[in-house]
């Protein structure tokens, strides 16, 4: 309720804002070209002399709307002022189909291009990206701000000129992953974002909801080498006892300094460790791993020649998961088995936490007001109903049931059979493009002349959609087909009763029924909205009760014995109660789906920024790189010394001297361990063997900028490393910990616990990895062959 007031508050400050705007509108109508557009940089000089956007609002907002009067030959209507208010509010301004969406969002987009920081505007396609782009960017360039396009079909440089406009205008899904390619670059300069500012998402609704259960993905196939595995395999298998050692804790196996100097001898090379053979040493550990401490029927069975995972806790066969890292596939060698490409996670992230990076966030859409506390709740954006600048006239007919998907599809032909002999255009919603293709073919049967859009050619289908409203016109269309564009009726349709709208079935949620009845009735034009449903249906066939079926049958029936018609309707009202109460079920499924995703999500989501914002640091050198370093060498050592003196009665001299010497590559003597009570000045040798190395190996690096060239290019890919063997093993974890439910155990919770534990072992496995790499380094001249 207290919402629900400050949204009505907040509405009635708008229109004192509109009141301001409307006044000084009148004023700007009778500025020149010249004096319009030098507004522009004089707002620029106010902020930068410390006014802020709010001091500016009421004159950018009207400068703005008199260029679009003059551009577009458009005036944005007090109604779209007002949705242009909620939008610079950071909130989602619910405007009905036709109310001029696209002219709304050039008012906010304006006054914040004006800070420099860079404006996104989000739709739901390529096609009404560059559209909008080449539309409203015209208004922007008038008044001197720079537009750009971003598609995934652009170079480069031309995606990071788009980037580097005030205003930039993509996709959803592309901003997505060139944020998380971004945070893969090598180099501040391979990347293209310079900072989340603000964005407007143009059918929000479609972008935060309806995709908002699966999270994006980049996944990278590792090129596999059989032979090198089954080498591997052969060699872990020759070793004896004294090559190795396990670390029965954490089930890691590594070489002695003896086991070292085998594998040199084994694939004939000088140093394991050394960077030209990272990717040998990782195979190798890999089949150390998967023959001494991977127990087969125990972690893992192989039936029908597959290799299947066993879930430790539950004792459950996990079909379809795979160990992470190459694991799997030197268990494949170990097995004798054929062996299959790696593919990994390298980054993840939901749209949810994609677009809560954003300094500002807004958006809009014609249905919103069903999911407001969604919004409120993950993104504290206020939902916001802008009143239509004329009155809606549509009709919104009932329902009507039928018993079979063929009786349906016979009321639906007969109803557009009856309106297209009197011309009055059809519009025929599906939910799917299978749906879409027997309407088709029902309409070609019987001489209905139509147009069949599915979402697979947006620009096309815009064109076609547009025709829509034509006097006889007959167009199928799947939900996502030709959305952002307006339907205009043609001469002589309002007499016929505007545009009729026909759904052929409820969809997963009414709020999807209420876009597709939104096409029609546009800016006061007259229209008819009517849905169809069957218990053939998929959403009754999947989620309908069982007393809904019950019902229908006696339905079905008449007293006497005798059965309906054919074509004969349910009419009763439980029954279509039901299928309401079905479709509610539905819409409450899926908002589970996506709360779980984000949870998840959430989980990773400190991690990720955390990890994010120290590759940033490096690569932007906010950081001391030497200092960095040093401090993960030292935490390296002492975490291992730890580890291999805890007394007198636990003391591991040789595994001490074997990690130092053999994977370390220094020389430590042996008799520097003879005392495990002398262990700090132990930790303080060691530290000093470390930085003494690495200052010899800083020595071959002449110049300074060299030598933070070497540095960050090891921590940023032994970060990158550390990030997706961590994202692989926590998806490995998302996917098994729901079977843990079967235990009594909170999955969310589980997870919650174990992703701390392995953030933790990845924070470490990162800084021994760094050691290595860089206590390992070998310097070279430039055009030197290995």
């Amino acid at each position: 309720m207290k919402e629900n007031l400050d949204v009505h508050s907040e509405y009635y400050s708008y229109k004192k804002i509109l009141k301001k705007i409307n006044q000084k509108s009148e004023h700007y109508q009778h500025l020149s070209d010249r004096q319009l557009q030098a507004r522009t940089k004089l707002f620029k000089k106010m902020l930068n002399n410390g006014k802020q956007l709010k001091d500016i609002l009421v004159e950018a907002f009207a400068t703005v709307r008199e260029a679009d009067r003059r551009v577009l030959k458009m005036y944005p209507f007090d109604e779209q002022v007002l949705g242009a208010l909620v939008l610079n509010a950071g909130n989602l301004a619910e405007m009905k189909t036709g109310e001029g969406k696209t002219l709304t969002e050039t008012m906010p987009v304006y006054l914040n291009a004006l800070t420099g920081k860079g404006v996104h505007v989000v739709t739901v396609n390529n096609y009404l990206a560059q559209r909008d782009a080449n539309q409203m960017g015209q208004v922007f360039k008038w008044l001197g701000l720079s537009v750009g396009y971003n598609s995934g079909d652009l170079n480069f440089d031309k995606k990071k000129e788009a980037y580097a406009a005030d205003i930039t205008y993509s996709t959803n899904s592309e901003l997505a992953f060139d944020y998380l390619r971004d945070n893969m670059a090598l180099t501040n300069s391979q990347q293209l974002q310079r900072g989340l500012n603000y964005a407007i998402i143009d059918e929000i609704d479609s972008i935060l909801i309806d995709e908002a259960r699966t999270p994006l993905i980049i996944s990278g196939e590792s090129e596999s080498y059989p032979e090198i595995y089954l080498s591997a395999d052969r060699f872990a298998k020759g070793l004896t006892e004294k090559d190795y050692q396990i670390d029965k804790e954490t089930k890691t196996v590594s070489l002695t300094h003896q086991g070292v100097e085998k594998a040199n001898h084994y694939f004939g090379i000088n140093n394991l460790f050394s960077p030209d053979n990272l990717v040998l040493t990782h195979y190798v550990n890999n089949a150390m791993k998967a023959n001494y401490t991977m127990k087969k029927d125990m972690d893992y069975v192989v039936k029908d020649n597959q290799l299947l995972l066993v879930d430790q806790y539950t004792g459950r066969i996990m079909a379809g998961r795979r160990f992470a890292d190459g694991l799997h596939q030197a268990i494949e060698a170990k097995e004798n088995m054929e062996i299959h490409e790696i593919s990994h996670t390298d980054a993840s992230i939901t749209y949810q936490n994609f677009f809560r990076l954003y300094s500002k966030l807004a958006g809009m859409t014609g249905t919103a007001y069903e999911e407001k506390q969604e919004f409120y709740d993950t993104y504290h954006m206020r939902v916001v109903q802008i009143p239509t600048h004329k009155p809606n006239k549509r009709k919104d007919l009932p329902l009507t049931l039928y018993p079979t998907l063929q009786t349906k599809d016979l009321a639906v032909l007969k109803l557009v059979q009856k309106l297209n002999t009197k011309g009055q255009p059809v519009l025929i919603g599906t939910a799917s493009v299978e749906a879409s293709e027997r309407i088709h073919k029902l309409l070609t049967q019987n001489w209905i002349s139509h147009s069949v859009l599915n979402a697979k050619d947006n620009e096309k289908e815009a064109l076609i959609i547009s025709k829509a409203g034509q006097k006889g016109a007959v167009t199928v269309a799947t939900n996502m087909a030709g959305r952002g564009t307006d339907i205009k009726l043609g001469p002589g349709v309002r007499d016929l009763g505007g545009l009729y709208v026909v759904g052929t079935e409820l969809y997963e949620s009414s709020r999807i029924d209420n876009q597709l009845r939104g096409r029609a009735g546009r800016q006061g034009d007259p229209g008819i909205s009517k849905f169809f449903a069957s218990l053939e249906d998929d959403l009754i066939q999947r989620y309908g009760s069982e007393r809904l079926k019950k019902i229908a049958t006696v339905q079905n029936i008449k007293g006497s014995g005798k059965r309906k018609k054919a074509d004969k309707q349910l009419n009763s009202w439980l029954c279509l109660h039901l299928v309401k109460t079905t479709q509610k079920k539905v819409e409450g499924t899926n908002f589970e789906q996506r709360r779980n995703v984000l949870r998840f999500d959430d989980v990773l989501r400190l991690e990720r920024n955390s990890v994010y914002g120290q590759r940033q640091q490096i690569l932007t050198n906010q950081i001391d790189l030497t200092k960095t370093i040093e401090g993960m060498l030292g935490r390296t050592i002492e975490r291992k010394v730890n580890q291999y003196a805890q007394g007198k009665h636990n003391w591991k001299q040789k595994e001490l001297i074997n990690f130092v010497n053999g994977e370390l590559n220094l020389d430590f003597p042996e008799n520097k361990t003879s005392k495990p009570k002398e262990i700090k000045p132990l930790k303080m040798y060691l530290n000093r063997l470390c930085v003494a190395k690495l200052n010899s190996i800083y020595k071959q690096l002449i110049q300074t900028k060299q030598i933070t060239e070497f540095q960050r290019v090891i921590l940023l890919k032994s970060i990158d490393q550390a990030w997706k063997d961590n994202m692989d093993v926590m998806e490995q974890l998302r996917l098994s910990v729901s079977l843990r439910g079967y235990g009594q155990h909170n999955p969310l919770v589980e997870y919650q616990n174990i992703a701390h534990y392995q953030y933790k072992k990845m924070v470490a496995q990162l800084e021994e990895r760094v050691t290595k790499n860089v206590l390992n380094a070998e310097i070279r001249q430039a055009g030197e062959t290995q």
